[in-house]
């Protein structure tokens, strides 16, 4: 922490930054929710199917929140 003003505008760049990232893993995890939901309701996907689909959609959530941090 520092007096450094110019850090605002980083604070903000990194902020919007995260927000686009939330709302892409946001809509991700709800898409793939909604077509594995349709499935399910056509009889073609299984319990276990959604289950899968929904561990890996937060196991891609997660590591797409992590690209930033490794860089």
């Amino acid at each position: 922490m520092n007096d450094n003003l110019t850090k605002i505008a980083d604070a903000i760049k990194i902020a919007r930054n995260t927000n686009t990232i939330v709302m892409q893993n946001i809509v991700f995890a709800l898409g793939v929710k909604a077509i594995v939901l349709a499935l399910g309701a056509m009889g073609i996907a299984t319990m276990w199917m959604a289950v899968f689909a929904d561990v890996g959609v937060a196991l891609i959530a997660i590591l797409n929140s992590m690209r930033k941090k490794l860089k």
